[in-house]
């Protein structure tokens, strides 16, 4: 089962963006044209007093459900309860369309089964078969779930070795165990390197109890670490001052803090938040690491114990900027005597966009913006909006209201006539963003939409950043992982900081062409480009380190489209192709650290 922190943070009564999910709006209020009459069936197999009135029908069509699915939830649970057919609806659609016509009970099929991964499995659930009837075959389902195994099986060892483990500690790791978690199996590899004594046969122990640990006396797991020959010193001493006690597990949420104002905001003098870091985190190189605020249970807690036990600083930008953006925050660096981009970006929609008040409704409270996504609303969506609000009443109904705002408060819709919404446009975006006009013109719409919706808030990672203005008066190296469109960059340049040297990984052809065009009309430094996290490996980096000296600081983050967006059970933390970024993140940052060391 998937669990998922939140900041609960009661004065947004309702955010639909990419960080959660919103609650089903209530279905509009229909009229009832029922009238009684013979008990026959209809052609949709109703009897007459049973069958859904029609304008209750080609309601929810209008609203943008399949007329099939909507017959196939009002035959599972009635039309007398809007709110519960409209959830049904929903949950219909998030499984895909199909799902409606398959053999899908209530039971299955209502919003709780979405969230809960144990109760409904999506990676396997098949709705053409229930479709059709068929039932498994049971001659070969045994060949097909040894294949699959042995698929997953040398899938994770591949992922290990492409971490950089040899080949033959991923295979003595994986003799029979496909089940468990990727974070555990690198866990596991890492401390067998340096208690060989210690046998990890049985994951599932390692994973609930920390069984090896125990045996060896409850030592921490830095006096493991320290002896270990991949230079594992991540596990350094729990940082002290008044940090959250974590414990690492997988089995226990972060919680979330309410308001989420990181350790400090510009102009915030009433707090002080003092925090000190582990020895062995101290730097340079300064690392700086983004995730999404909202992410499944255990993923916070495994970031901050690979990178050396640091708390997370969660901010959310909507405290600098127009928009919100939830993000959590792995650094060491200072955070006093940061300082904001000037002038200060504009902190509600109306600042930022003044056009927009003229057919902005009295029953619409938006004053600031969710946070941007990674795809547009449909034409068909915002035509559905213009329809239902034209047949209504000035103002609507309540709930066309909620229907209306639901859908705005979701995709970031904004008023631009009469009874009329559109989504932002990409340079409107690149301004909530903090990214200079036309950074990401030239691509296509689509492209630059997905480019923006993965990229930093540049204002929030600039006021972080800048505490390395006085640090580096001449100028600063940067290893910039998985760097999209380059918002760390425009952060520092924004600053005044001038970057000597950058090398970027970055595997987006896309997002390679727009950094390469803002950095050749920006920069007089040197931009090193590398496509393949893969590809740099423990001895390139050593030869970046002695060719330039060292990097002052590691950046990155991952993309959010994994970990968030409206679909839950699409967001699997650490264990995503692209969220499994992480693992090339922190084994670079031990790279570098030891290079550097050595110099």
């Amino acid at each position: 089962m998937v669990d998922w922190t939140s900041d609960n943070d009661d004065s947004d009564k309702f955010e639909w963006e990419s960080d959660g999910e919103a609650e089903p709006s209530s279905a509009p209020a229909f009229r009832n044209l029922d009238a009684a009459g013979p008990s026959t069936l209809d052609s949709n197999g109703w009897a007459n007093e049973e069958a859904p009135p029609t304008s209750l029908v080609e309601g929810y069509v209008l609203m943008g459900f399949p007329k099939e699915m909507v017959l196939k939830g009002i035959k599972e649970i009635g039309h007398s309860d809007a709110n519960a057919l409209l959830e049904l609806l929903l949950t219909y659609k998030t499984l895909g369309d199909d799902a409606a016509a398959g053999n899908c009970s209530t039971s299955g099929c209502f919003p709780q089964s979405v969230e809960d991964d144990d109760d409904f499995d999506f990676e396997n659930w098949d709705g053409d078969d229930d479709a059709d009837g068929r039932e498994p075959n049971p001659d070969s389902s045994g060949d097909e779930d040894f294949l699959r195994e042995m698929s997953e099986k040398d899938n994770k060892i591949k992922s290990l070795v492409d971490m950089g483990f040899p080949e033959d500690e991923a295979n003595w790791l994986l003799p029979d165990v496909v089940d468990a978690a990727l974070t555990v199996l690198v866990d596991s590899v890492y401390a067998s390197q340096a208690a060989g004594d210690c046998h990890y046969g049985n994951l599932s122990d390692y994973e609930v109890t920390g069984s090896c640990f125990d045996s060896l006396g409850g030592r921490k797991r830095a006096r493991l670490m320290e002896g270990s020959k991949k230079r594992r010193k991540r596990y350094g001493g729990a940082a002290q001052g008044n940090r959250r006690p974590l414990d690492g597990s997988h089995e226990e949420p972060m919680p979330l803090p309410n308001p989420m104002i990181g350790f400090n905001l510009p102009n915030d003098r009433l707090r002080s938040v003092t925090r000190r870091l582990p020895q062995q985190a101290i730097g340079p190189p300064f690392f700086y690491y983004e995730n999404v605020a909202l992410a499944p249970k255990g993923v916070w807690a495994t970031i901050s114990r690979f990178l050396y036990d640091i708390e997370p600083e969660f901010v959310d930008s909507k405290h600098l900027c127009a928009a919100a953006r939830k993000r959590g925050y792995i650094h060491n660096l200072p955070i006093e005597n940061r300082f904001p981009l000037l002038p200060l970006p504009p902190k509600t929609i109306f600042e930022a966009f003044p056009h927009y008040k003229k057919w902005w409704p009295s029953w619409d409270p938006r004053r600031q913006l969710n946070c941007l996504q990674t795809s547009m609303s449909s034409a068909k969506l915002t035509e559905r909006i213009q329809c239902a609000l034209a047949s209504s009443g000035n103002p609507p109904p309540k709930s066309v209201q909620k229907y209306v705002m639901d859908e705005c408060r979701k995709w970031n819709l904004v008023w631009v006539g009469k009874n009329k919404v559109a989504h932002l446009e990409p340079d409107e975006v690149e301004y909530l963003l903090g990214f200079p006009r036309d950074h990401t013109r030239g691509v296509g719409k689509t492209e630059r939409f997905k480019s923006l919706g993965n990229s930093f808030q540049v204002d929030t990672v600039a006021y972080h950043l800048s505490v390395l203005k006085d640090m580096y008066p001449n100028g600063v190296n940067v290893l910039s992982l998985f760097t999209g469109i380059g918002g760390g960059e425009v952060a520092l340049h924004r600053l005044g900081i001038h970057m000597k040297t950058v090398v970027s990984v970055e595997i987006g052809e896309v997002n390679r062409r727009i950094l390469r065009g803002w950095w050749d009309q920006t920069q007089t430094g040197t931009l090193i480009e590398i496509a393949d996290v893969k590809s740099l490996t423990d001895d390139r980096i050593a030869t970046f380190v002695r060719r330039f000296g060292g990097f002052d600081l590691v950046i990155g983050g991952s993309p959010c489209n994994n970990l968030a967006g409206s679909n839950r059970h699409h967001r699997d933390g650490l264990e995503g192709e692209q969220s499994a970024l992480f693992y090339h993140y922190f084994r670079i940052v031990d790279a570098v650290k030891s290079a550097m060391g050595r110099m």
